[in-house]
Protein backbone atom coordinates (compact mmCIF):
# COMPACT_ATOMS: atom_id res chain seq x y z
CA UNK A 1 0.00 0.00 0.00
CA UNK A 2 1.38 2.75 -0.86
CA UNK A 3 2.33 5.72 2.08
CA UNK A 4 0.87 8.45 0.42
CA UNK A 5 -1.93 7.70 -2.06
CA UNK A 6 -4.40 10.54 -0.98
CA UNK A 7 -1.35 13.02 -1.72
CA UNK A 8 0.58 11.38 -3.84
CA UNK A 9 0.36 14.36 -6.76
CA UNK A 10 1.98 16.57 -3.59
CA UNK A 11 5.26 14.16 -3.85
CA UNK A 12 5.42 14.14 -7.53
CA UNK A 13 5.25 17.74 -7.94
CA UNK A 14 8.80 17.79 -4.90
CA UNK A 15 10.03 14.57 -7.00
CA UNK A 16 9.97 16.86 -10.69
CA UNK A 17 11.31 20.27 -9.21
CA UNK A 18 14.25 18.48 -7.88
CA UNK A 19 17.28 16.56 -8.82
CA UNK A 20 17.10 13.34 -6.93
CA UNK A 21 19.23 10.47 -6.89
CA UNK A 22 17.09 6.74 -7.51
CA UNK A 23 16.84 4.90 -3.99
CA UNK A 24 14.25 2.44 -5.57
CA UNK A 25 16.89 -0.15 -5.09
CA UNK A 26 17.48 0.75 -1.19
CA UNK A 27 15.32 -1.93 0.65
CA UNK A 28 15.13 -0.49 3.65
CA UNK A 29 16.24 2.93 4.28
CA UNK A 30 17.43 3.71 7.97
CA UNK A 31 16.26 6.95 10.03
CA UNK A 32 18.90 9.21 11.11
CA UNK A 33 17.31 13.04 12.71
CA UNK A 34 18.01 14.58 9.69
CA UNK A 35 16.23 12.52 7.65
CA UNK A 36 13.43 11.99 10.07
CA UNK A 37 13.28 16.17 9.29
CA UNK A 38 12.93 16.17 5.82
CA UNK A 39 10.34 13.22 6.11
CA UNK A 40 8.50 15.17 8.18
CA UNK A 41 8.39 18.04 5.97
CA UNK A 42 7.41 16.26 3.57
CA UNK A 43 4.82 14.55 5.28
CA UNK A 44 3.06 17.87 5.90
CA UNK A 45 3.99 19.89 2.92
CA UNK A 46 1.78 16.90 1.11
CA UNK A 47 -1.20 16.28 3.56
CA UNK A 48 -3.23 19.08 2.29
CA UNK A 49 -2.61 17.65 -1.14
CA UNK A 50 -0.78 20.60 -2.75
CA UNK A 51 2.50 21.87 -2.11
CA UNK A 52 2.91 25.61 -2.05
CA UNK A 53 5.37 27.82 -2.78
CA UNK A 54 6.60 28.69 0.40
CA UNK A 55 6.26 25.40 1.91
CA UNK A 56 8.82 24.15 -0.97
CA UNK A 57 11.02 27.22 -0.07
CA UNK A 58 11.27 26.39 4.10
CA UNK A 59 12.32 23.04 2.60
CA UNK A 60 15.33 23.66 0.59
CA UNK A 61 15.63 26.50 3.23
CA UNK A 62 16.00 23.84 6.20
CA UNK A 63 17.96 20.85 4.16
CA UNK A 64 19.51 22.73 1.37
CA UNK A 65 20.91 21.25 -2.00
CA UNK A 66 21.51 17.76 -0.21
CA UNK A 67 19.67 16.00 -3.28
CA UNK A 68 20.69 13.15 -1.71
CA UNK A 69 18.65 13.53 1.73
CA UNK A 70 15.67 14.81 -0.50
CA UNK A 71 15.49 11.61 -2.51
CA UNK A 72 15.72 9.78 0.12
CA UNK A 73 13.30 11.14 2.31
CA UNK A 74 10.33 11.21 -1.17
CA UNK A 75 11.33 7.43 -1.02
CA UNK A 76 10.50 6.93 2.59
CA UNK A 77 7.27 9.00 2.24
CA UNK A 78 6.38 6.78 -0.88
CA UNK A 79 6.94 3.80 0.98
CA UNK A 80 6.03 4.56 4.72
CA UNK A 81 2.98 5.05 5.78
CA UNK A 82 2.83 7.85 7.91
CA UNK A 83 1.59 5.90 11.26
CA UNK A 84 4.37 3.28 10.73
CA UNK A 85 7.32 6.44 10.54
CA UNK A 86 5.56 8.25 13.95
CA UNK A 87 6.36 5.07 15.67
CA UNK A 88 9.66 4.57 14.48
CA UNK A 89 10.39 8.44 14.28
CA UNK A 90 11.13 9.17 17.96
CA UNK A 91 13.15 6.09 18.78
CA UNK A 92 16.05 7.84 16.59
CA UNK A 93 15.44 10.92 18.34
CA UNK A 94 16.64 13.07 21.40
CA UNK A 95 14.96 15.74 23.16
CA UNK A 96 16.02 18.77 21.44
CA UNK A 97 15.63 16.52 17.95
CA UNK A 98 11.73 15.86 18.43
CA UNK A 99 11.89 19.92 19.75
CA UNK A 100 13.57 20.69 16.52
CA UNK A 101 11.57 18.92 13.82
CA UNK A 102 8.48 20.12 14.88
CA UNK A 103 9.42 23.86 15.40
CA UNK A 104 10.41 23.60 11.33
CA UNK A 105 7.05 21.14 10.48
CA UNK A 106 4.94 23.75 12.38
CA UNK A 107 6.73 26.43 10.33
CA UNK A 108 6.29 24.83 7.47
CA UNK A 109 2.45 24.55 8.12
CA UNK A 110 2.22 27.83 8.77
CA UNK A 111 4.66 29.35 5.88
CA UNK A 112 1.63 30.15 3.38
CA UNK A 113 -0.27 31.68 5.85
CA UNK A 114 -2.96 29.18 6.21
CA UNK A 115 -3.84 26.17 8.60
CA UNK A 116 -5.44 23.46 6.84
CA UNK A 117 -7.38 21.09 9.24
CA UNK A 118 -5.07 17.68 7.26
CA UNK A 119 -2.12 19.89 8.68
CA UNK A 120 -3.77 20.53 12.32
CA UNK A 121 -3.84 16.93 12.76
CA UNK A 122 -0.75 15.81 11.75
CA UNK A 123 0.80 18.07 13.56
CA UNK A 124 -0.78 16.49 16.56
CA UNK A 125 0.10 13.28 15.58
CA UNK A 126 3.63 14.14 15.48
CA UNK A 127 3.09 16.27 18.99
CA UNK A 128 1.78 13.29 20.49
CA UNK A 129 4.15 10.51 18.64
CA UNK A 130 7.09 12.73 19.87
CA UNK A 131 5.82 12.99 23.45
CA UNK A 132 5.26 16.38 23.67
CA UNK A 133 1.85 17.59 24.70
CA UNK A 134 -0.13 21.09 23.27
CA UNK A 135 0.86 23.09 26.34
CA UNK A 136 4.43 22.39 25.52
CA UNK A 137 4.37 22.82 22.47
CA UNK A 138 2.22 26.05 22.80
CA UNK A 139 5.18 29.34 22.92
CA UNK A 140 6.80 27.11 19.70
CA UNK A 141 3.69 27.51 18.39
CA UNK A 142 2.91 30.88 19.12
CA UNK A 143 6.38 32.30 17.81
CA UNK A 144 5.93 30.42 14.79
CA UNK A 145 2.50 31.67 14.06
CA UNK A 146 3.96 35.61 14.72
CA UNK A 147 7.22 35.12 12.33
CA UNK A 148 4.74 33.85 9.64
CA UNK A 149 1.91 36.35 10.34
CA UNK A 150 2.98 39.36 7.94
CA UNK A 151 -0.20 41.55 8.44
CA UNK A 152 1.47 42.76 12.01
CA UNK A 153 3.42 44.70 9.76
CA UNK A 154 0.66 46.93 7.88
CA UNK A 155 0.56 47.71 4.32
CA UNK A 156 3.98 48.64 2.40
Amino acid sequence: MPAVSVHSNAIEQIKNSASLVDVSSAESIELTPVLVLAVSLLYMMSSDGQVEEEESSQLQSVIGGNADLLSYAVACVQRVPVEEFLKKAPTVLSTQDKLCILTNVCDSMLSDGRREQAELELLEKMQKAFGVSTETFKPYYKVIQLKNDKTVLGPF
